[in-house]
């Protein structure tokens, strides 16, 4: 290390601090903000040799502020990003060097270097080249538009402007000219251009907000405050340019909530923690401006270090083809060798007669030789079994399956004209087969929109609509909501329908008012005017905005607050409340209360939080209330609603005292300090008077349930993985059906340490693996082959009632640790796994859990930067175009703008396209080695000597021309079953995740089938030809005229087979089949005529050949005897096994076909309502910090007095859209019905 520190009198060490940052294995010293240090140390002249360490790895940091050329010694990292792979020089390599890691590109590549030494070449070069500069072209254009996008959107970055002070002036610099050291102004609602120490703000105590939603998915603002030394600096730009602090802190890393390091200036040190940062990709937010001096820039950002590795994606079809391409060539191989071996016994037993005739030199050529040249000759002449054409059907396909997603108008999302989008061509049929989502929640699964649906004061609920027989009803636009004129500050985006709360107020029900006036007075927010004179809330939780929305409209309206008093407007009349204490909301405790003197001197507790804590709180003549609001609140949660209970307490003015005086001695004590102010709330809040409850509403995007419900039925396990706090996670799952009250338990990960964690995880274990049978022994060490089957009996048994609930810091733990198997394992397990608290690199680490251990297709969906990593770590990512920009859209595969296209997505588009892909690629085989072996056969008659049995026009238009067209029409229109049923009966997807249509037995099946065919081509009309004369007497048993008979019979035979195969016939379909029969024979008579042998006679020889060998009956009867005897065991086949043992996809289809006339309605999904157990319903995104900044006044601008005139005025800060749309929505259970009614009687 480059410093030598010592310990303060406090027992601070900085030395062993920053140890800790750079290993992350301690957590930071906690220490009051600006507190200042007499840590004192000497910089040591030698530095920069020891800044790296072990081949130029960080250790440490050290930054120096308006001193460029000091910083440069380091050699840091510039504020440039590249998320592009190729530039001009090394595209043209890179890229060659990817596409021939496809075997099959070298493969071919192999072949043409064979084909261009002309004592083995049977074929001529261009046959091959042709094709394979073709598809590499094609595919080479493809990855350069890709990464040219990436290119624009790195330059659209890198050249935003930001404001540099350099030379003792601010100057317009672009964000790839910052550098480390360096001092930049930013201005309101800017992105950061690099992680800052926060030096100054316009705010008072240096403070700033940002909003973080790039990082950690949260729109809810966060506090950042500078150092009170460097806070004085303000806006003078001359004092900031004489800053010339030092910095000596972590190396880069991807740890978002920690940072640790040392500012020396002045002779004086400080120590800075996260709360002193902001970050790359945050905004600013509600702050005019602030100073900040660049500590890590460019891929040294903790965003960038989070952002992942572009990957190359490819698909598991892919990488099996890899395999039987290698495979192939073996069989070829081995087909060689014996052909070789033939052609040299031929020749040495047989070739010598032919020498004097052929007119050949004696030794010449020797048997082995002239075997060794025929191993090659028939290694080019059999390569067609796997042909470039393949490769470029696959590319084709693929691109017409992009195109039917971009043009799916049920995927378009007209509120915002965005259309789904295949970002990429190549990873289609791998959404038919997923089998993990790992999916966002904050913007992916919820609008991010909060609303104040209904409450229960006083025992009774607000919020529902009941009719003339009082019984509850939904809410439709029948029943106008609430006209809030009366109100000219009430928020006009608020609407609530049920007007008797509007009543009780007008009424003056007591209960009620002092409801509302603790909604106005128990909170964080802060208020302001703006230019327009309009009220703005800044809202620290999207909760609380609701909240205090909703006492605004009813009349109860937070106008101002300072550190001593909170200003409310009651039903148009203006009470300032003096605040006398704040009881500080935190994770352990789950409320916060506010303790006020109203102008009449009676002093109050107000309280708020979760049910199943304030409720311990209760005064015991609460007893009845608190029975009747525990049913109201277990109702509230069953509709997946965010609840709070409310509370107050009166109290005596002597005890206020006393207990004042106690927690002013607990704040300023030495040890134990949290812990006694801890206690002194808990001895105050007590004998609480329950007022009643409030139901929030964290809108889910429209179809979020029916997605999910139909996803866990297609056997698709959904993975929540989500920056936000645990128990509006929680909640989330609960209102989403993917946690439910009828699960046998709900497992909490929640430990500190790696002991603690792996204790967590082996008891769940244990409470999982007790309660199921003993299927559970011995599935981790269960052989792959047999893992699948197992796999679903465990799950049938032991999942589907567990869920797996785990914090960010205990995942953390467990993923680098020995015990990720013991966390995989129970997960998998689980039906529903939720991880909380979780980083964006955590994210991609969990996605690469289930990727290396469980060898499953995964999906990621997210919609912020937050979840790039994550989507560029499956095997499909998805980016939803929502709430947080464009960064995931960018990175992802696949893109909409709704979480329930999901379900089309993968359930109709991925399921068609791996069906087709699989039905292509077995016919495609099929057809291929049917073609091929022929000639393999014929070797036997014509002495191996590497003669082709057809002529070489034919081998050349077989897969380019004469089978190419019907082939794509299957692989591009082909379905078993409507898009319909495909939605109606998700189990319809399970073939894809079990890789049922095409494997390694298919292939094998494929293979057995076009050696068969072969046989049939080769010997039914070689038999048939053996001493045959035709209709004149003459014999037609010559080459040409059995080519032909081959050949037509081969082009017969593979049309029929894929007549066969076709399930979904459109005109496409019938038109190049029949129309490939039609060419083929115009181009046989053309080639055989007159008029091109005169103008090629060297190369089309045979005049007249196809004109006499097709008029012959017997030529037909061969070709109709070839046919019958290739398909009709096919035939045979197919008829019994969907008559003994259909697949479900045949039973849906014979559904199909059953209901086109008279199709059933669709039942309506009833309303479930969760009251088998009691479960709170409590979420609350609000963070620990805030009651200290408000009562020090901090976050404080200068007071202004309210306002006289307050008509006109509207909030216009906090979002909150109408959700009536979303309660007039009419669901239907499609999935529930389709899966009772037709899969029973299947």
């Amino acid at each position: 290390m480059p410093f030598n520190f010592c310990k303060d009198d406090s027992g601070f060490d900085v030395n062993t601090d920053l140890e800790a940052a750079n290993t992350g294995a301690s957590e930071t010293v906690r220490r009051n903000a600006g507190e200042k240090r007499s840590v004192h140390y000497s910089i040591a002249p030698t530095f920069k040799n020891e800044f790296y360490d072990f081949g130029h790895i960080e250790v440490e940091r050290i930054v120096k502020a308006n001193d460029r050329e000091y910083n440069e010694k380091f050699q840091y990292a510039d504020n440039r990003i590249h998320t592009s792979k190729y530039n001009i020089l090394t595209f043209l390599p890179i890229n060659l060097f990817e596409q021939f890691q496809r075997v099959a590109n070298a493969y071919f590549l192999f072949l043409l270097i064979l084909q261009l030494i002309p004592e083995i070449s049977s074929l001529t070069w261009f046959t091959t080249i042709v094709p394979l500069v073709l598809v590499i072209t094609m595919t080479a254009v493809k990855d350069a538009t890709d990464d040219y996008f990436r290119h624009k959107s790195d330059n659209q970055v890198n050249n935003r402007q930001s404001e540099v002070l350099i030379d003792s002036k601010l100057k317009s610099e672009k964000w790839m000219n910052v550098k480390v050291g360096d001092i930049i102004k930013l201005e309101n609602n800017q992105f950061v251009a690099a992680d800052l120490l926060l030096l100054s703000s316009s705010e008072p105590h240096g403070l700033c907000y940002i909003e973080t939603a790039e990082l950690d998915g949260e729109t809810n603002l966060k506090v950042r405050h500078a150092l009170s030394v460097t806070s004085e600096l303000g806006a003078d730009i001359s004092r900031l340019a004489k800053f010339d602090g030092i910095v000596v802190c972590e190396a880069p890393n991807n740890k978002l909530d920690k940072f640790t390091g040392v500012l020396s200036w002045k002779d004086s040190k400080y120590s800075l923690k996260n709360e002193k940062i902001i970050l790359r990709g945050c905004v600013l937010r509600n702050t005019s401006w602030c100073f900040g001096m660049v500590i890590f820039a460019g891929p040294d950002t903790k965003l960038m270090q989070n952002s992942g590795k572009t990957k190359f994606k490819r698909t598991s079809i892919d990488r099996l083809m890899n395999t039987l391409v290698l495979w192939i060539f073996g069989f070829l191989v081995c087909l060689g060798i014996i052909l070789a071996i033939g052609n040299s016994i031929w020749e040495q037993q047989v070739g010598d007669q032919f020498r004097t005739f052929l007119f050949w030199n004696e030794g010449k050529k020797n048997a082995v030789f002239s075997g060794f040249l025929t191993f090659w000759s028939y290694i080019i002449i059999l390569n067609t079994v796997v042909p470039i054409s393949l490769y470029v059907s696959v590319e084709v396909i693929r691109l017409g399956h992009s195109y039917f997603i971009n043009w799916d108008r049920q995927m378009y999302y007209s509120g915002k004209a965005t259309p789904a989008e295949a970002r990429t061509t190549t990873l289609n049929e791998e959404l038919g087969q997923i089998e993990y989502i790992f999916s966002d929640k904050t913007g992916t699964l919820t609008q991010n929109i909060m609303t104040f649906k209904k409450c229960s004061i006083n025992g009774k609920i607000y919020g529902e609509v009941h009719n003339d027989s009082n019984q509850k009803t939904e809410m439709t636009k029948k029943k106008g909501p609430v006209d809030f004129s009366f109100n000219p500050q009430a928020d006009k985006k608020f609407q609530f329908f049920d007007h008797s709360l509007i009543e009780s107020i007008k009424l003056g029900d007591p209960k009620v008012h002092e409801f509302l006036r603790l909604l106005a007075l128990c909170h964080t927010v802060m208020s302001e005017e703006n230019s327009a004179g309009q009220l703005i809330y800044q809202v620290q939780s999207p909760d609380e905005g609701a909240l205090v929305t909703a006492a605004r409209n009813f009349g109860f309206i937070f106008k101002s607050r300072t550190p001593e008093t909170i200003t409310i407007e009651e039903l148009g009349t203006l009470v300032t409340y003096q605040l006398l204490a704040f009881l500080d909301f935190n994770n352990i405790r789950k409320r916060m209360s506010v303790i006020v003197r109203n102008p009449e001197g009676q002093i109050k507790l107000y309280s708020k939080g979760a049910d199943t804590i304030l409720f311990e709180k209760l005064h015991p003549s609460n007893n009845d209330l608190l029975s009747s609001t525990s049913d109201h609140l277990n109702e509230f949660a069953g509709e997946g609603l965010r609840t709070l209970a409310i509370a107050y307490r009166d109290l005596d003015d002597k005890y206020f005292k006393e207990w004042y005086k106690m927690l002013e001695d607990a704040n300023a004590a030495m040890d134990e300090r949290d812990e006694r102010i801890a206690g002194l709330y808990e001895e105050i809040e007590r004998d609480l008077m329950l007022l009643g409850a409030t139901a929030v509403e964290d809108k889910l995007q429209e179809g979020v349930i029916e997605t999910v419900t139909s996803l866990s039925l297609a056997n698709i396990k959904i993975w929540v993985l989500t920056g936000d706090k645990q128990e509006t996670a929680i909640n989330i799952g609960y209102a989403c059906n993917m946690l439910t009250d009828d699960m046998n338990e709900v497992f909490v990960i929640s430990g500190n340490t790696i002991v603690e964690v792996r204790e967590e995880l082996r008891k769940a274990k244990g409470n999982l693996f007790g309660q199921s049978t003993s299927f559970s022994n011995g599935h981790v060490v269960c052989e792959k082959k047999e893992q699948l089957k197992l796999d679903s009996i465990i799950e049938e048994t032991t999942t589907g009632d567990y869920a797996l609930i785990i914090n960010g810091h205990s995942l953390a733990h467990a993923l680098e640790s020995d015990i990720k198997n013991d966390l995989l394992e129970l997960a998998c397990m689980c039906k529903t796994v939720v991880c909380c608290r979780v980083t964006p690199l955590q994210k991609a680490q969990v996605v690469e859990l289930v990727k290396k251990h469980k060898n499953a297709v995964t999906l990621a969906i997210g919609d912020g930067a937050n979840d790039v990593s994550m989507i560029k770590s499956a095997h499909i990512g998805i980016g939803i175009s929502g709430q947080e920009g464009l960064q995931a859209v960018l990175a992802s595969d696949y893109s909409f703008a709704q979480f329930r296209y999901l379900q089309r997505l993968l359930l109709v588009h991925g399921r068609w396209s791996y069906f087709r892909m699989c039905k292509f690629l077995c016919y495609f085989f099929y057809k291929n080695f049917a073609f091929t072996l022929v000639h393999f056969w014929f070797g036997f008659f014509c002495g191996f000597s590497a003669q082709t049995v057809y002529d070489q026009w034919f081998i050349t238009l077989f897969n380019i021309v004469y089978t190419s067209l019907p082939v794509l029409a299957m692989g591009i229109f082909d379905q078993d079953v409507s898009d319909q049923s495909s939605m109606d009966c998700p189990q319809l997807y399970e073939p894809g995740q079990l890789n049922l249509l095409f494997n390694k037995r298919k292939f094998f099946i494929c293979v057995v089938h076009g050696i068969y065919t072969s046989l049939a081509l080769f010997f039914i009309p070689y038999g048939a030809f053996y001493n045959a004369a035709g209709e004149d007497g003459q014999h037609i048993a010559d080459y040409q005229s059995f080519a032909v008979t081959m050949a037509t019979s081969l082009v017969i035979v593979v049309s029929v087979q894929i007549a066969l195969d076709t399930s979904y016939w459109t005109v496409i379909n019938h038109v190049f089949i029949w129309g490939s029969i039609a060419t083929y024979f115009s181009i046989l008579f053309t080639m055989h005529s007159n008029g091109i042998f005169n103008i090629f006679p060297n190369q089309f020889p045979f005049v007249g050949n196809a004109r006499h060998s097709l008029t012959q009956k017997s030529i037909w009867l061969i070709v109709l005897l070839t046919a019958v005897a290739s398909v009709m065991p096919v035939v045979t086949f197919r008829f019994l096994k969907v008559d003994l043992y259909p697949t479900l996809s045949d039973q849906v289809r014979q559904w199909q076909k059953a209901q086109k006339k008279a199709r059933p309605l669709s039942s309506r999904r009833p309303q479930t309502r969760r009251s088998s157990s009691r479960r709170s319903g409590y979420a609350f995104a609000h963070q620990e910090g805030y009651g200290e900044l408000i009562t020090s006044g901090k976050n404080m601008r200068t007071k202004i007095p309210p306002p006289t005139s307050t008509s006109g005025l509207e909030k216009t800060g906090y979002n909150s859209t109408s959700w009536i749309e979303n309660l007039c929505k009419k669901t239907t259970d499609t999935v529930s019905s389709f899966s009772q009614d037709k899969t029973v009687k299947l």
